[in-house]
């Protein structure tokens, strides 16, 4: 054997017995996959992802995205031996503050490219980022150039969210994604064959995909898969890698102990295997497993010496490439640092009192004439959550014209909020996707991992509440805005609530909720939209609604009506029930009764708020009432309000919204009632 397959064959037994350990010693894990997947990640790293060793951030690297991230020490082995973790940063696998934990977390300059854990998620963010390259090489042309490659395992092929994925990658034909698939056959609690006959060849190719199947286990096999890869320029790759679960993994008494269900997901002294036996077998010490052979690490460090230069060519034709484009190169500039151009939000023009999905197109339509780098997709509601507003100044995304700017995902709400997470976690890309609320539901495991990670994503979510009419309950959110705010009052890892959920109450407060969302750069956003009309909301004296709007809405929640004197009751609502507190606040007025009406479009902003402020918009000792289309509760989360709630505790019916309102207790006339009852008159 050559020294150079010497090497290699040592690396991955190298990744083998350091996954192992870490596992071993944290007494808890997964080692089974992580040691057959090792010389695949080894050849990758080793050989073909090109990255800078000496800036992890450097905007034109490959892209690696983990999908089973429960294989996480196989990926915190290798980056090992490309220099990003130490030994003793291994070793203190899953413990409190470690840089390892159990399942991997974004962190770019360590050469984590995604959070991964929930399966069929981290490679269709590949997919996403495989868009993001795709739209920025069709303005910037080749200067942005690169490969994305994904790793996915039997879980992942199975879970629904790769259907979607597959399907979208092949019909754009994203030539650059690159994905291997470690088929060992094996998965936590039984065998693949005791959950599925399909033909995975025969089904990628179905979607436009380019299959080569490989021995996993083989460096040159997988070498050679890659390389043909490369050659391919109409199809995104699918390397199908038939592995060992537990590779090289033995008993006490050097029975082979490969290919069993218990290494997949505790350590391999709790499987049958012998953990001191394996480490042996693979070459290693198991007094001092947390150690990079000699030759691993001559390996790598060839791989960084040769890394630095192909990096050194690619920057300096960038640099040329900038010295010949000035104008390109400075917008380009502008995009991977998230700027986003100044837009006067105020001179957007909307009708008056239209739904504010309306009012979100038209500002829409101004965001894709002013953001040159946004994508926006739809679920195939395009002409119903209004996102063809942004559609109409642009086209879809087609295989291999990547000019347009929006994406046509199909009904596959999940699969688009996972791309969209890819897009964000790419870089120079703005993401929005859009769907009814009620189909919130899907998007939310995407909408929770752009959480986790920070990632500003913005969500459209039109036909709030049960005025869907008749549509009927099943397309009738009720409990969903609840849901959601959930998210306002969990903290993310910079301290901030980890998602920004706005319910504009009419057209000028819809357009601050876009700025307010374009500004966000530090968490998802979440736009909860009506399908029905909306009466404009009334503008305080010397001031027009947008400046109020803007000055409130930023605050989280604000006064729209204050009366002379002392408020008898203050009325809080949001979104569409704001301007039915309006008219019930003038009822109120005509029989002597002062009333107060605050929108409050984010729980989490105004919650955040100092005293003084949230005393400002409710007061002390004045009675308050709610009024929301969804659960009562939705209202409970603002700080400072106390007062009844009046929501709805059951699920919507079909019929015109305008019945809907009179039976559900929803007319002026009706909230007037019991606002009455709530001051005892």
């Amino acid at each position: 054997m050559s020294d150079n397959k010497q090497a290699t064959r040592r690396a991955a037994d190298n990744i083998r017995i350091l996954a192992a350990s870490m596992v071993e010693k944290a007494k808890s894990g997964h080692p089974g996959g992580a040691m057959g997947g090792a010389d695949f990640v080894n050849v990758l790293y080793s050989r073909f992802l090109i990255t800078d060793p000496d800036d992890s951030t450097w905007f034109a690297r490959d892209r690696f995205f983990l999908d089973p991230g429960h294989m996480s020490p196989m990926l915190y082995s290798v980056l090992a031996l490309a220099g990003h973790y130490t030994m003793d940063e291994l070793s203190q696998f899953r413990q409190w503050g470690s840089p390892t934990p159990g399942h991997p977390e974004v962190d770019p300059a360590r050469g984590v490219e995604n959070t991964s854990g929930p399966l069929g998620q981290g490679h269709t963010m590949a997919v996403g980022s495989a868009i993001a390259e795709r739209f920025l090489q069709a303005r910037f042309g080749d200067t942005v150039s690169h490969y994305t490659y994904a790793f996915i395992s039997d879980g992942g092929i199975q879970e629904e969210i790769s259907q979607g994925a597959g399907r979208i990658a092949g019909y754009l034909g994203l030539s650059k994604l690159i994905m291997f698939y470690d088929s060992n056959r094996v998965q936590l609690s039984t065998m693949v064959d005791a959950v599925d006959r399909e033909d995975v060849a025969a089904k990628y190719r179905a979607w436009h995909w380019n299959v080569l199947e490989v021995d996993g286990n083989d460096p040159e096999a997988i070498a050679a898969a890659i390389e043909s890869a490369h050659t391919e320029t109409a199809r995104p790759t699918l390397i199908i890698g038939h592995t060992a679960m537990g590779k090289g993994a033995v008993t006490t008494d050097g029975t082979c102990f490969e290919g069993q269900c218990s290494t997949h997901g505790q350590p391999l002294s709790k499987s049958g295997a012998d953990y001191a036996a394996t480490v042996c077998n693979l070459g290693g010490d198991p007094e001092q497993p947390f150690r990079i052979f000699p030759e691993a690490e001559e390996l790598y460090a060839a791989r960084r010496e040769a890394l630095r230069a192909i990096v050194a060519g690619r920057r300096a034709a960038h640099e040329a490439w900038a010295e010949a484009n000035p104008a390109d190169a400075e917008l380009l500039r502008g995009y991977l640092a998230g700027n986003v151009p100044a837009i006067d939000y105020s001179a957007i023009v909307h009708k008056a009192d239209i739904s504010t999905r309306q009012a979100s197109a038209d500002v829409l339509g101004t965001l894709a004439e002013k953001v040159g780098n946004m994508i926006v997709s739809s679920a195939d509601l395009a002409n119903s959550d209004k996102t063809d507003g942004f559609l109409k100044k642009t086209h879809a995304f087609t295989a291999g014209d990547f000019s347009g700017a929006f994406l046509q995902a199909g009904v596959a709400e999940l699969t688009m909020a996972a791309i969209m997470n890819g897009i964000a976690l790419h870089g120079g890309c703005i993401g929005a996707c859009g769907t009814f609320f009620v189909f919130s539901d899907y998007i939310k495991p995407a909408a929770r991992m752009a959480a986790l990670m920070e990632l500003p994503v913005k969500y459209i979510w039109t036909h709030d509440a049960f005025r869907v009419g008749e549509d009927g309950p099943t397309h009738e959110p009720v409990e969903q805005e609840a849901q959601i705010r959930l998210m306002e009052q969990i903290r993310n890892f910079s301290g901030r609530p980890s998602m920004l959920v706005l319910r504009p109450a009419d057209a000028a407060e819809t357009s601050v909720a876009w700025q307010m969302a374009m500004e966000n750069t530090h968490t998802p956003t979440a736009l909860i939209l009506s399908r029905q009309d909306i009466k404009d909301l009334p503008a305080p004296a010397g001031s027009t609604r947008f400046d109020a709007a803007a000055a409130g809405a930023r605050r989280g929640a604000y006064t729209v009506i204050n009366p002379d004197g002392r408020p008898d009751i203050i009325l809080v609502a949001d979104g569409s029930e704001v301007s039915l507190l309006c008219e019930v606040a003038a009822l109120l007025g005509a029989e002597g009764i002062r009333a107060a009406v605050v929108s409050a479009p984010s729980a989490g902003l105004f919650n955040i708020q100092d005293e003084a402020y949230k005393l400002s918009v409710l007061p002390s000792g004045i009675p308050q009432f709610g009024l929301t289309a969804g659960l009562p509760v939705t209202l409970r989360m603002i700080d400072g309000f106390h007062g009844e709630v009046f929501g709805l505790e059951r699920f919507g019916a079909s019929a015109p919204y305008k019945i809907l309102d009179e039976k559900f207790g929803f007319t002026p006339e009706q909230v007037l009632a019991r606002v009455r009852r709530t001051l005892g008159k």
